[in-house]
């Protein structure tokens, strides 16, 4: 009983006892799980830039809408080419021995999951316009808009990066929207989001729960192929609009295109592999790889095209996936 009534006794004891479980539950278990676990082997390091840019991402509360992890479920497969793993988390790190970082998994997903935007938006100028003011390329977003992370200059300097934003959007304001440092460290976060691949030889998990792919119907009622409209929306939309009509000075139109409506489709199937930046001098920014970064299939390219080529009062010679694959055969022996 001396020792139940020694204070000083009964406190230590305590107190060696709190710190050996610890030890045993915690740390041990922890500086096992980081000698034992790395990264993916090609993953790659986040620049300078993508760290502060991290950092800003924290700051402004964008966790609380946003995920970072692909579930394995069918429904996650349109935010990754394959579900999450371990290793894509193998390499944060604390911020220091006091402060342990995020990992940004989050818990609800308000707003799409960012695993891989970094492959599925690689464009620079969406990602600003959209950080700007979102309802500027999804009319329909509820995500706050970052204009204080943008200044108004008269005569921006050669170094500054213009954004092109609609007037309407400006409410009056007169001059030319320039990205601050913050807006361009948080775009280049966004801008590192990828998936690794994993190694050679490693099968990727599979999605569960597959659903049945949706069939368009033609009048006579054959099948004729994937649902164009849902692929378009997915991998299109947001910079050509749900109207075609893109964003004048930001997107070009699809509507009335000549490269749409042109009956060989070479050229359409090339700037959806290889991407396009012949219309620099008029203020559209580079198209980035959509085919080639979404891995999109000879079936789903041919429904985007098709969808583009009869919507918005676009009337074009149809293709068949038969096609596609054959100009995205030939592209890739011309790559290499």
């Amino acid at each position: 009983m001396e020792f139940f009534d020694n204070h000083k006794k009964l406190f230590g004891a305590t107190f060696l006892l709190f710190l050996g479980l610890t030890t045993l539950v915690a740390i041990l278990p922890a500086i096992h799980n980081q000698r034992n676990n790395a990264p993916l082997p090609n993953a790659e390091v986040l620049s300078d830039d993508a760290v502060k840019g991290k950092a800003v991402f924290i700051a402004n509360g964008c966790v609380a809408c946003h995920t970072q992890q692909v579930r394995n479920v069918d429904m996650d497969k349109t935010w990754g080419s394959r579900p999450s793993i371990a290793a894509d988390y193998a390499g944060i790190h604390r911020t220091d021995i006091w402060r342990n970082t995020a990992t940004l998994m989050g818990t609800e997903r308000t707003g799409p999951d960012l695993t891989n935007i970094g492959s599925r938006q690689p464009s620079i100028d969406w990602n600003l316009v959209h950080l700007y003011n979102p309802r500027i390329v999804v009319k329909e977003s509820i995500m706050p808009a970052y204009p204080w992370m943008f200044t108004i200059k008269e005569e921006p300097a050669k170094a500054d990066v213009v954004v092109n934003v609609p007037e309407e959007f400006l409410k009056g304001k007169t001059g030319k929207v320039v990205a601050t440092r913050q807006a361009l460290q948080l775009v280049a976060y966004l801008q590192s989001l990828k998936q690794t691949p994993l190694p050679d030889g490693r099968p990727a998990p599979e999605f569960l729960y597959k659903r049945a792919e949706k069939k368009i119907a033609a009048a006579d009622g054959a099948a004729q192929g994937l649902d164009g409209a849902a692929l378009y929306a997915t991998n299109c939309q947001s910079c050509h609009q749900a109207n075609g009509e893109g964003l004048k000075g930001a997107f070009p139109s699809l509507k009335d295109s000549k490269i749409v409506l042109d009956d060989n489709p070479e050229i359409m199937v090339n700037i959806i592999m290889n991407g396009y930046n012949g219309r620099e001098k008029e203020g559209f920014p580079p198209m980035p790889a959509v085919g080639t970064d979404n891995k999109l299939s000879a079936e789903e390219i041919a429904a985007i095209m098709n969808h583009e080529k009869t919507s918005w009062g676009n009337s074009a010679k149809q293709v068949t996936p038969e096609q596609i694959k054959q100009i995205v055969d030939a592209i890739k022996v011309k790559a290499n």
